[in-house]
């Protein structure tokens, strides 16, 4: 398979989050755009966590036991230094052993002179199996 670059396929229409964005807000944008997940960038674009579906359910279940359900997502995200961040140029099948090298599952968060230019995942490297191989049978 020739070199693949992340940037040739990385999604660039991206969803992101503030800190400050209400969590119900942000669950209903998780669920309209039917993802499982957003980066939280700050002001100036640079990522400072994550916001999952995971996150979400992990902390409205402990919440609601308390009764104490809501806030905002900098209350419920991964912090920063947990998000796998790669750079655009990488090589696709690079990234993706050590993806399954690292067991790391959620989107990879690119990033250009330190800003999200685009976020890489699991569909997003199939496409590029996928389209390879179709073009060769």
């Amino acid at each position: 398979m020739k070199s693949v670059k992340v940037r040739d396929y990385m999604t660039t229409n991206l969803v992101t989050f503030t800190p400050d964005t209400k969590l119900f807000t942000a669950i209903k944008t998780l669920l309209d755009r039917h993802i499982s997940g957003a980066p939280v960038i700050d002001q100036e674009g640079h990522i400072v966590g994550l916001l999952s579906e995971w996150n979400c359910l992990q902390r409205i279940l402990h919440g609601s036991y308390y009764e104490e359900v809501g806030g905002v997502v900098a209350d419920y995200m991964s912090n920063g230094e947990d998000v796998h961040r790669i750079d655009p140029n990488a090589d696709i099948v690079d990234v993706a052993e050590m993806m399954t090298t690292h067991h790391w599952r959620g989107p990879l968060m690119v990033e250009e002179k330190g800003k999200l230019v685009g976020i890489l995942s699991c569909p997003d490297i199939l496409k590029v199996i996928y389209d390879f191989d179709t073009r060769n049978l």
